[in-house]
């Protein structure tokens, strides 16, 4: 698609008219930069946020997900992130708030990512937009945890604490973890929703970690698994 016709722009803005004119901007700088050649179809849409697919330049489907910026909870995220030692200097405010949850998903993913946590590889990010590699086939997002049950569950359940060992590790915490923010991409758990997750050395960091680890036994204890909070625990935070 030629970057800067105007017909090209025109034909953008019509396409998406569903999105206010700040963000439609930025959708076209990130077109204009090459990261993808336009919006496809919608894979999510949440309260705060919806999910795209699109086309890179040689093919390839991305997800381009965009905050809404009138709709997002923003003081929801500013009492994720205040705590969060990396932010300590935020100055609270709509916008820049929904901003610095963006670019802290897209740093954690590269960090999660470097330490061999199976996640979406980060691809850009602007304001209230980040663009992130597509997780399943190439037409359709895998399925979520909750949605898909593994074969062997014993063996996806190890997978994920391994993954959580790892995040550990790195110095982080998801702080949201669950059968939502977990992909089954042909029997391998890939983790998802990276905006809230925190340092190891925020205050709510164990509390946050415990609340993961939770979510993660119940649910397989809902597969039919004996999952052990407590062991699971060690796992994830031994030497």
């Amino acid at each position: 698609m030629p970057r800067h016709s105007s017909r090209n722009r025109e034909k953008f803005k019509t396409m998406h008219n569903v999105f206010d004119e700040f963000t439609n901007r930025n959708l076209f700088k990130l077109i204009s930069r090459g990261h993808f050649r336009g919006l496809e179809s919608p894979i999510f849409i949440g309260k705060e946020s919806n999910v795209f697919s699109a086309l890179t330049e040689d093919g390839r489907k991305v997800m381009v997900k965009i905050y809404r910026l009138e709709a997002c909870d923003f003081n929801r995220m500013y009492d994720y992130i205040k705590s969060d030692v990396r932010y300590t200097r935020i100055k609270k405010g709509r916008r820049n708030i929904i901003f610095m949850w963006v670019q802290r998903e897209y740093r954690n993913l590269l960090k999660a990512r470097e330490a061999g946590v199976s996640v979406p590889t980060p691809i850009a990010f602007l304001h209230n937009i980040i663009v992130l590699e597509m997780i399943g086939s190439t037409n359709a997002l895998a399925p979520m945890l909750k949605d898909r049950k593994p074969k062997d569950i014993r063996d996806f359940f190890k997978k994920i604490i391994g993954n959580m060992r790892k995040l550990h590790k790195a110095g982080l915490v998801h702080a949201d973890l669950s059968g939502f923010n977990i992909l089954n991409c042909d029997e391998m758990p890939v983790f998802i929703d990276f905006s809230q997750a925190t340092s190891t050395e925020d205050s709510r960091a164990a509390e946050f970690l415990e609340r993961d680890i939770r979510n993660i036994c119940t649910l397989f204890r809902k597969f039919g698994f004996s999952a052990d909070e407590k062991k699971a625990k060690e796992k994830i935070v031994r030497p």
